[in-house]
């Protein structure tokens, strides 16, 4: 490759704030890059001594691009983006698409909590964001416990004639059938607003002067249950770790060892401690505690993603080098002061240790379970004696019936195991039938098109679940679209088509790679294949069981959509339509004498 003439780029740099990006010789993005001087943060690359990793990608520089912004906040808002968008592989990339649960406190006359995720259009009020739709619900059944206010759905409410089983196990106070006022409902509303927004301590001093009213009015069935209510939510204050604070805080902690980082999320939201959630971002090698919550703070708090709340204090085990810049954005952002600190004492220290401690402990857990997966990764390098470590690979299968509805799979695997969200099935149309090599090469050029168009990731490895016939196909596709760096790879079944005989086929190889049957690379290979396999067949099943309900009659002259549904219709199902007479078929609206016999004697031709 000719190497990349960065002297000359250099000269023509600006001193503008803006992005970067770096391409190498295929056009693929290597990093996306923001700075504050375009002109001083790409020299760096070219004129320091870097680590390993920096090193790598610096040598597959083909050319640079770049942005330019009016200000620096344009800069790192533009940088997420790109990165979202195009997912470098030499960036830190945050895997985290769903938006965040809240609790909703309707606006309705008699208003109902509930859980709600998505956006929020609905009039009424919003508290969270929570960590986990487990943390909701479980706050919600609290909330029943404490606060008998109504969790069921308008529809329910509204046609009520009797209290249900919640009112009578006292976790509603029934409004549907008012047996509860509209004053005390309000009231047990106002209590519960003040408790989810962290303030324990006043609805419990709140409760006390009820229950000395009800006491000094001689209720004492009323001042029980106001005392036990008391009792309750004093417990429910003892649990909280954080108790007597205010305002919105994050608390983000790093832990990195072996390649593999956790970050630590926890949310205080109104002095309450939400809970708690963990992140592994997809990273190179090579990378430090402050450079991985630099790229975790811009992506999380700057996405659009429904419910990634900026707090106005973030408190992080290690501060990134950027933090006046990512300060000053999500200020920005939020319309108000947002802080990002590490020195902190008292209650905030302690949180962030509990934050570092559970980060540590997340990454062991998580290393623990990897460790057999990273075996057989490092085994399959060695067997096919790659310069490194494969982080994507994908296979394909084929699956029909004697030619029929063919089915073509691909599963793809990381050095996390199956990523299920990215498999893909692909209906096989327009060949002859049984021409496996032709469905092979059809799904292999609609799945590496999207590849091509950076659309989809390219794998380091493509296996084909197949010989040498098999892998040819797939290799002419592969070069047809100009893919580079993909290693194909055929696993044939072997003479005795035994587990463990397998051979693994590679382009420009006469000679099969043998691996033994006890290796780890050899099972993490079966794996893969199966995977595919099983995969495939899933597919033709569901596309053959579809096309039996319907192509029998679609088959049928005079059967169009109308009349095929009022048969369905009318016999409640192909089933039962086979099983009826000419004279039964016949009584069907627009099926006449002649149609119906036909239709009876498709279904019992011999």
């Amino acid at each position: 490759m000719e190497n990349f003439d960065h002297k000359a780029f250099l000269q023509t740099l600006t001193h503008a704030p803006g992005v970067y990006r770096m391409l190498d010789v295929a056009g693929q993005v290597l990093y996306v890059g923001k700075a504050k001087d375009l002109k001083r943060r790409v020299s760096s690359y070219f004129s320091r001594v870097h680590n390993e990793r920096i090193h790598v990608m610096v040598s597959q520089i083909h050319h640079v691009e770049i942005i330019v912004t009016h200000t620096e906040a344009e800069a790192l808002i533009l940088e997420n983006n790109l990165i979202k968008e195009l997912k470098p592989r030499y960036n830190i990339l945050l895997r985290d698409d769903k938006s965040y649960p809240y609790i909703f406190l309707s606006d309705h006359g008699f208003p109902r909590l509930t859980f709600h995720r998505g956006s929020k259009k609905a009039n009424g009020r919003y508290f969270g964001p929570y960590p986990s739709s487990g943390a909701v619900r479980e706050t919600l059944n609290l909330l029943q416990k404490l606060f008998p206010v109504r969790q069921c759905e308008d529809s329910f409410f509204q046609n009520r004639s009797r209290p249900c089983l919640q009112y009578q196990i006292k976790r509603c106070s029934g409004p549907c059938t008012d047996e509860i006022t509209p004053e005390k409902y309000t009231e047990h509303v106002e209590d519960t607003v003040l408790f989810l927004q962290g303030k324990t301590s006043n609805v419990i001093q709140t409760l006390m002067n009820r229950m000395d009213v009800a006491s000094r009015a001689l209720l004492f069935e009323e001042a029980a249950r106001l005392r036990d209510q008391i009792a309750a939510l004093r417990a429910v204050q003892e649990k909280q770790y954080v108790s007597g604070e205010s305002g919105d805080i994050d608390i983000l902690a790093c832990a990195y060892e072996q390649g593999t980082a956790c970050i630590q999320q926890f949310f205080i939201r109104s002095g309450r401690n939400l809970g708690n959630k963990n992140y592994f971002p997809k990273m190179p090698k090579h990378e430090d505690e402050a450079s991985i919550l630099s790229a975790f703070i811009s992506q999380y708090y700057l996405s659009s993603e429904t419910g990634r709340q900026i707090p106005t204090e973030i408190l992080c085990s290690h501060v990134p080098d950027d933090t006046e810049w990512l300060q000053e954005v999500l200020a920005e952002q939020l319309g108000k002061r947002v802080s990002i600190r590490q020195n902190v004492r008292g209650e905030r220290a302690r949180w962030l240790k509990m934050a570092q401690r559970n980060a540590i402990i997340a990454l062991q857990t998580r290393l623990s379970g990897n460790v057999g997966a990273q075996k057989r990764i490092i085994e399959l390098q060695k067997a096919l004696k790659l310069n490194e470590t494969p982080e994507r690979m994908e296979c394909f299968d084929i699956s029909h019936s004697s030619g029929e509805l063919t089915v073509a799979s691909c599963v793809v695997f990381d050095q996390q195991g199956p990523r299920k969200s990215d498999y893909r099935r692909f209906n096989i149309e327009g060949i002859t039938a049984g021409d496996d090599y032709a469905a092979m090469s059809q799904a292999l050029r609609r799945r590496y098109q999207k590849v091509k168009d950076g659309d989809v990731p390219s794998p380091d490895i493509l296996f084909i679940d197949g010989g040498k016939g098999q892998l040819n196909a797939a290799n002419e596709v592969i070069q047809e679209l100009a893919l580079s760096g993909i290693l194909l790879v055929g696993v044939a079944k072997g003479p005795d088509r035994k587990p463990g005989m397998e051979q693994l086929f590679l382009v420009g190889q006469s000679q099969p790679v043998i691996v033994p049957d006890h290796s780890p690379a050899l099972h993490l290979v079966q794996q893969i294949r199966d995977e595919a396999h099983r995969f495939a067949i899933t597919g033709h099943r569901n596309r053959r069981a579809k096309s039996r309900k319907t192509s029998t009659l679609q088959d049928i002259d005079g059967i169009g959509p109308k009349r095929r549904q009022r048969l369905l219709k009318s016999f409640g199902g192909l089933q039962q339509l086979q099983k009826a007479g000419v004279e039964d078929i016949a009584r069907v609206e627009g099926i006449s004498q002649q149609l119906a016999q036909k239709i009876y004697d498709t279904f019992h031709a011999e």
